[in-house]
């Protein structure tokens, strides 16, 4: 098939609908304790599968540079399906174990592959400078997707908790043709050599050997690590209220089109106040929504809800734009690797301690010291980030990727 930017954003959109039209989330912490698991088993059990993102992040990231991302795309599809049918027939934590390994190198080979994908086929088409505003149209895609499976998930969920996994499986099934059909960008890129020494490399360079690429990403994979955290204490948050279980797809999918919204007019905000007021706004609104969330009565902590979800979805296509304006194409998919690299680490080491103060204190404790600790990293990273000035485009990039 001959290359075309209209066909890999459909593609591009298709796939990220398959990936977060995710119809278990609303329910799935209630379906895990129907089978007897714990919150800190909860929290363990989604350590094992940020454990095995972290393990291979880097080095799928690195393979979809040099095999092709297409490849690496279609590679996660099949497993995303494999994953969910797995889950499906699954009924203890152990065999949970097995279903999330493999989900997540099905995100591995997927995450980092699908952004570097998208900026390099704008860059094809010379629409590099609409990259945030794309991004923010394809991750608003996939949560407008998680919205509306939110609302079907807890439908079906009435009948069976165990429905939704299996209508799931048919779901990811979508992304298979999606990446076939996707073609990799003719864009010229610095060719290097292959091998684990070049992983080192660019893992040094962006830990520690490019200052501007190792505030940028660390402050992203702080922010990144802090809204995945808030995503599963949602439904206790919700389970605290007494809420309905038909009404907990109901607010998912309330949640998910706030983030969805802000998304598609994340570049807008940004283009309007700028990138440190941009990052300062969406710092303050997700790490302040921890330390209130605890303390509002009743229903009013769902408004502080909304503003975290809007927040994240202000801060995802915005700092994902940030990283892509500082690396070539030859390494994007890479780099984007090691931020979510570090967000399954942050989210490995404190998720089960999350899940232990919440089982042995209670949900407001998790949350204040969930607050506590990533607002101070967030705000050391982020004073970095700004001083740095790592959000401003890399202008040797900009000159090695002219078509």
């Amino acid at each position: 098939m001959a290359f075309s930017v209209k066909r890999n954003l459909t593609a591009l959109y298709l796939i990220k609908i398959a990936k977060w039209m995710n119809l278990i989330m609303p329910v799935i912490v209630l379906f895990y304790k129907s089978n007897g698991l714990t919150m800190k088993d909860i929290f363990l059990l989604q350590s094992v599968y940020s454990l095995t993102l972290m393990t291979l992040e880097i080095p799928t990231g690195y393979f979809a540079d040099r095999s092709g991302r297409k490849t690496s795309i279609l590679l996660g599809a099949i497993l995303g399906f494999t994953g969910y049918l797995a889950y499906s027939l699954s009924f203890g934590f152990w065999q949970f174990v097995l279903a999330e390994v493999i989900l997540g190198v099905s995100q591995s080979l997927v995450s980092g592959a699908d952004s570097a994908m998208l900026y390099d086929t704008l860059a094809v088409a010379k629409q590099n400078e609409k990259y945030t505003q794309l991004e923010g149209r394809v991750t608003s895609i996939g949560n407008f997707g998680e919205a509306f499976a939110g609302i079907i998930g807890g439908l079906l969920a009435v009948s069976s908790l165990r429905t939704p996994f299996y209508v799931q499986a048919c779901v990811a099934l979508i992304a298979v043709p999606a990446a076939i059909l996707l073609v990799e960008p003719p864009i010229k890129s610095i060719k290097i050599k292959s091998g684990s020494r070049e992983i080192r490399l660019i893992m040094y360079s962006v830990l520690h050997g490019n200052v501007k690429l190792k505030w940028n990403t660390f402050f992203s994979a702080i922010t990144g690590a802090a809204t995945l955290t808030m995503a599963w204490f949602a439904q206790p948050y919700f389970g605290q209220l007494k809420i309905p279980v038909p009404m907990y797809g109901v607010l998912w999918a309330g949640l998910n089109l706030s983030v969805g919204i802000a998304a598609v007019f994340a570049w807008r905000f940004e283009k309007k106040f700028g990138a440190v007021i941009t990052v300062i706004v969406f710092t303050v609104a997700i790490f302040c929504s921890y330390i209130l969330l605890p303390f509002m009565p009743g229903y009013s902590g769902l408004v502080i809800l909304l503003v975290f979800y809007l927040a994240r979805g202000l801060a995802t296509p915005t700092l994902r734009n940030y990283i892509n304006l500082i690396t070539t194409s030859d390494v994007r998919a890479t780099v984007l690797s090691v931020r979510n690299f570090l967000i399954r680490l942050i989210f490995a080491i404190t998720g089960p301690l999350w899940g232990w103060i919440t089982d042995k204190y209670s949900l407001q404790s998790a949350l204040i010291s969930a607050g506590l600790i990533y607002g101070t990293m967030a705000c050391i990273s982020m004073f970095f980030f700004l001083r740095h000035k790592t959000y401003k485009p890399d202008k040797t990039v900009q000159e090695s990727e002219k078509i």
